[in-house]
């Protein structure tokens, strides 16, 4: 019997985490959805782990690796659910973690995408750096979570247990509608890996539909699968997506302002890289600036197609002089009232 939420594991390589998460995934959602995975053209054993062992889930082939954008986008031409959630290979799925995400959802038709509470799998009293208790964005274009603020992670101590509407969603566990992923043109395929649910919830959110945060949905979620934190690489796509991310989707009243302002505090991160011993990372700035540059005819041919406009919960200061000079480190201590 086909259920109407498809539950959708992108693996790269993942086998160890296949073995370890995905019989919980099974015997706590499969009473609710199809439980499928997508591998994307991995060169370890994860094809034929799944073959072997497990035969009754469904295992879509990419053709390459296209990173988790184009990879999910891919997969997800092959599955027709009213919803989809796309969800990290390692993530520790709780008891009752599926229902809670669907009756949001059903609930209100303008939700386009929620997530649920995202804790620290090595410790799950903490919050999980990609997504905490929901993500928002400065001024700037800076991300960050009701639950994270740069390095600083929080415990959970019961300070975030309301429903809310946030601005993005984590791509670690995100619920969406599956008629709106298709319409929206899913994940942007240029981003690769990172940034890229952010762009996409912006997009959502620039016709008019609401990203949430639902608390009584908890996952566990290791982080750093692919990626590890200190890596230039991801320097080079984070810098990177987050100039496109920016440049596609701010509506024109803040666009000069806030596209000249971030080139100036790139160059004081990458001095700042550079002063600390990190080359790698700063001429992963250099490196995305670059690519930007490179770019711009085919990201104002993107921005024009979207066409943005003003959208909600936009915190409307700097939240690197928020936490650095003001030394504010946890999201309760930011005032509600400077959320657009």
């Amino acid at each position: 019997m086909k259920h109407r939420i498809a539950v959708v594991i992108l693996n790269y390589n993942g086998k160890r985490f296949l073995e370890r998460f995905l019989p919980a995934v099974i015997s706590r959602s499969s009473y609710l959805a199809d439980i499928i995975v997508a591998d994307n053209a991995s060169t370890d054993d994860s094809v034929r782990f799944m073959e072997q062992n497990y035969p009754s889930i469904r295992l879509i082939k990419n053709n390459w690796n296209g990173g988790f954008a184009a990879g999910y986008n891919e997969a997800l031409q092959l599955v027709d659910n009213e919803y989809y959630v796309l969800l990290n290979s390692d993530i520790e799925v709780g008891e009752n973690w599926l229902e809670p995400l669907l009756l949001m959802m059903d609930a209100d038709p303008l939700i386009a995408a929620c997530q649920p509470k995202l804790l620290s799998f090595a410790d799950k009293a903490y919050f999980e750096y990609a997504g905490a208790a929901g993500g928002f964005i400065d001024k700037f274009g800076y991300p960050f979570c009701r639950g994270r603020l740069f390095q600083h992670v929080e415990k959970d101590d019961g300070q975030y247990e309301s429903p809310l509407e946030v601005f993005w969603a984590s791509g670690a566990c995100m619920f969406v509608r599956s008629e709106l992923y298709h319409k929206m043109g899913g994940l942007d395929a240029d981003f690769f890996a990172h940034m890229e649910e952010i762009d996409f919830c912006w997009r959502l959110k620039n016709v008019g539909y609401k990203i949430m945060y639902c608390p009584d949905s908890e996952v566990y979620h290791i982080g750093g699968g692919t990626l590890p934190k200190n890596s230039p690489r991801k320097t080079y796509l984070n810098f990177r997506n987050n100039l496109s991310m920016l440049y596609k989707n701010l509506p024109n009243s803040f666009f000069t302002y806030v596209m000249f302002t971030r080139l100036f505090l790139d160059g004081i991160a990458s001095m700042k890289f550079l002063i600390e011993g990190g080359w790698g990372d700063f001429f992963a700035v250099l490196r995305a600036h670059a690519h930007f540059y490179r770019k711009l005819p085919a990201l104002r041919a993107k921005r024009k197609k979207i066409n943005p406009q003003a959208v909600t919960r936009v915190y409307r200061k700097n939240i690197v002089i928020e936490y650095f000079i003001k030394r504010k480190t946890t999201y309760d201590t930011f005032d509600e009232r400077n959320f657009s």
